[in-house]
C-alpha cells in the first residue's frame, strides 16, 4: 500500500538503505532498551530498530501510518503529536530510560527539541535527523552566526555531537536542505540551574543580536539585581554557554 507524503506534517520519507544501515548503527539498539522513535513515517528506520531489540515505542501523528504501523508485532504505537506526549511519564511506565530516535519534522524540530528537554532526567541518549542547518546551530561555539538561544539551551544540558551528514536525495520526496544526523547524550554532571531563568535570560540577550547586551540583557540584569562583573560590552553570541548558566544560578538568600 502507498502512502503520499502529507506536506502539512513535514514528511520526507527515508529511503536510502546506506543510509539507514549508518544510522542503525550509530544507535547501537540493544534488546530490552526503551527505545522511542519520532515519527516512524513508513518504517524505514522502525523496521531495523525492531530486528535489533525486539520491542520499539513510536509516535505518530499521522491515523494512516498509525494503523500501518499496528500491524507490525512488538511496536507500540502512539498515535499522537509529540508534542503533547509526556516522556518522562512514559519513561517511568516502560521502567527504563529512554533512548529517543526519529527523522523528526524539519517544520517542527526545534519545538521537539524543546519539549524534550522537560524529560532530559529520563533520557539515556537522543539521535535525530536534522535539517543541517539546525545542527550546526546545536554545536556551534560562542563568536559565530550559529551560536544562538538553540545552542545555549540544549548544550548546558547536553552533549552534542554530529554523527552523519545526509543529502536530499536521500529522502522521498527530497527535502530542499541538506540534512544530518546528531547524537545528543545527557550530561552526567550539570549546575545547579534555574531553568525558567536562564531560559529568560538567553531569550533577552538574543532578542536583538546585533545589539551590545547592556542595551538588552544589561537592563533585564539591574531590574533583578544580577550580573555584577558581568561584560555587558559583548553581543550575545560572544557569551559562553557557561557564563550564561552561571548568571541563572539560585540565588543564595542569607541566613
Amino acid at each position: 500500500m502507498s502512502h503520499t507524503a502529507r506536506k502539512r506534517f513535514g514528511q520526507h520519507f527515508l529511503v536510502d538503505d546506506g543510509v539507514i544501515a549508518a544510522i542503525v548503527r550509530a544507535i547501537d539498539p540493544r534488546p530490552g532498551e526503551a527505545i522511542v522513535e519520532i515519527g516512524p513515517g513508513l518504517g524505514a528506520l522502525t523496521q531495523p530498530l525492531l530486528e535489533r531489540c525486539g520491542a520499539l515505542t513510536v509516535v505518530e501523528l499521522d491515523r494512516d501510518l498509525a494503523a500501518r504501523l499496528r500491524k507490525r508485532a512488538g511496536l507500540e504505537v502512539v498515535e499522537a503529536d509529540v508534542l503533547t506526549v509526556d516522556f518522562a511519564t512514559l519513561a517511568q511506565r516502560l521502567a527504563r530510560p529512554l533512548r529517543v530516535v526519529g527523522n523528526l519534522p524539519y517544520n517542527i524540530s526545534t519545538p521537539i527539541l524543546f519539549h524534550l528537554l522537560g524529560a532530559v532526567d529520563r533520557v539515556a541518549d537522543q539521535h535525530f535527523m536534522l535539517q543541517k542547518e539546525v545542527v550546526e546551530r546545536m554545536v556551534a561555539g560562542p563568536g559565530g552566526k550559529d551560536f544562538g538561544r538553540l545552542t545555549v539551551m540544549l548544550q548546558w544540558r547536553y552533549e552534542i555531537e554530529p554523527v552523519l551528514d545526509v543529502p536530499p536525495e536521500a529522502f522521498d520526496p527530497p527535502p530542499r536542505v541538506d540534512s544530518a544526523v546528531v547524537r545528543m547524550t545527557p550530561l552526567r554532571e550539570v549546575p545547579a540551574v534555574d531553568a525558567a531563568r536562564l531560559s529568560e535570560i538567553v531569550t533577552v540577550a538574543f532578542s536583538q543580536r546585533r545589539k551590545l547586551l547592556r542595551h538588552t540583557l544589561g537592563r533585564w540584569l539591574e531590574q533583578h539585581g544580577q550580573g555584577a562583573g558581568f561584560d555587558l560590552q559583548r553581543r550575545a553570541e560572544e557569551v559562553p554557554v557557561a557564563e550564561y548558566v552561571a548568571l541563572a544560578a539560585p540565588t543564595k538568600t542569607a541566613a
